[in-house]
């Protein structure tokens, strides 16, 4: 088996895979559905449907005509109750469509298998389905397979490295659906023209592993690579850099070094929505913490309240005191179980006060660990301190907007300096006086 190289930097946290072997168990149609019209990267949707509108399974309610933007659709049958503003947990306001279940999932007549001859006719075909990235970062994947003339595209990179702590979607989706990975990788090998596939997995999954071997074992174009675990290895110019060598520069994509990078559970969509023409309406999510009763791997309809998805798992076997959407290390304080799982929620976590509490923030030591642990060759703490000066112009002279905001330096801490948080507000002011 080929095996990595190791990246600059980077943390050796805990692994916590409690629900690695949990299969993954279907949640019933719930009986309502509250889907946000940011659901990507980009551009927010339009509402397509309004108050009072009878809708069906996989029928578009959310448009753009805006460049980097996804198509949203209806994940359950029923009636639209209401199109409002929703606060995002983000902390600003998404428009919303919330739809009342019927609970037949009668499914609209525009899902079909999609009829495609060529490359431009399979992207039209793969934006209507809506797909987007879903390890996370929420690109908009019919652009991400569009490079522009004169990118020369000649290695597809399928992240399974999955190094955040609790997380164990991806995993599931290797275990339950390899054989849709590989027909998907095979899909877009054709169209892309693409003769080189590299499937990275951390050395801590050997059961995926060896499963993606057994089933790429009949193509010498697929690899699969044994990455060493260490977070943050699934970031993409991280894995980018273990898998290839080549690195990412400032201010550039994958795209300009020859690379598309998607996680595993994109590609298994792209075979399945091939073979159905069923858009993205579900999704796995890891559900674990301190104060989870069952941990446990569910597929979720797109539009389902936090608070359902934990009563589905068995609720709370003790009281919660944090709610994040993804992992640990990167993922996102819920202020509401009213929240919904979207497109690219991967996980949800609960946690208890022991785990929820926030370390005091210590005086700095000028040890240099977090400038050790930056994946990306920055100064964290020069950043910090920038921020606490509001001295908010002087960020992009220290690259401010190279910083993935992975928790590697606020980990590495001895004196728990709240350092991504600060480079976080930072990349915000920075964006603000953009605008």
């Amino acid at each position: 088996m080929l095996k990595g190289k190791k990246f600059k930097g980077g943390a050796p946290v805990p692994h916590y895979k409690h629900t690695s072997d949990k299969e993954t168990v279907k949640m019933d149609v719930p009986d309502r559905v509250v889907i946000p019209m940011l659901q990507h990267i980009g551009a927010p949707c339009l509402p397509a449907v309004k108050k009072g509108d009878s809708v069906k399974v996989g029928q578009v309610v959310g448009t753009s005509e805006k460049f980097v933007s996804a198509p949203i659709h209806s994940s359950v049958s029923g009636i639209v109750k209401n199109v409002s503003p929703m606060l995002y947990p983000g902390g600003f306001f998404v428009p919303t469509v919330e739809i009342e279940a019927d609970g037949e999932q009668s499914v609209h007549e525009s899902v079909k298998p999609p009829q495609f001859k060529g490359k431009a006719e399979f992207l039209e075909a793969l934006k209507g389905s809506g797909l987007v990235g879903l390890g996370g970062a929420g690109f908009p994947s019919h652009i991400k397979l569009s490079p522009p003339p004169g990118k020369n595209i000649d290695i597809l990179i399928i992240n399974g490295a999955e190094c955040e702590p609790f997380i164990t979607s991806d995993y599931r989706e290797v275990m339950e659906n390899s054989w849709n990975i590989i027909s998907g990788i095979n899909i877009i090998m054709e169209l892309l023209e693409i003769d080189k596939v590299l499937i990275g997995i951390e050395d801590n999954k050997p059961g995926a592993l060896k499963e993606l071997e057994n089933v790429a074992a009949t193509s010498d174009k697929i690899n699969v690579v044994s990455l060493k675990s260490l977070y943050p290895q699934g970031a993409e110019k991280m894995l980018i850099y273990a898998l290839t060598g080549r690195k990412v520069p400032p201010g550039k994509l994958p795209l300009d070094i020859g690379v598309i990078v998607m996680n595993v559970n994109s590609i298994s969509f792209i075979a399945e929505f091939v073979k159905t023409g069923m858009p993205l309406i579900k999704k796995r999510v890891t559900v674990d913490g301190s104060a989870v009763r069952n941990p446990s791997n569910a597929e979720v309809l797109i539009g389902t309240t936090l608070g359902e998805v934990f009563e589905f798992c068995g609720g709370f076997s003790r009281p919660v005191r944090k709610v994040l959407m993804g992992g640990p290390m990167m993922g996102i304080s819920q202020y509401s179980m009213e929240t919904s799982v979207v497109k690219h929620t991967n996980a949800l976590l609960a946690f208890d006060e022991k785990d929820a509490v926030l370390a005091e923030e210590g005086a700095c030591i000028r040890c240099g660990r977090c400038v050790a642990a930056c994946p990306m060759n920055l100064l964290p703490l020069d950043l910090s301190r920038i921020v606490e000066n509001e001295c908010f112009e002087e960020l992009t002279r220290y690259n401010v907007n190279d910083c993935i905001e992975c928790g590697c330096c606020s980990y590495s801490c001895p004196s728990k300096r709240y350092l991504v948080q600060s480079i976080r507000l930072g990349k915000e002011k920075v964006r603000a006086m953009k605008s």
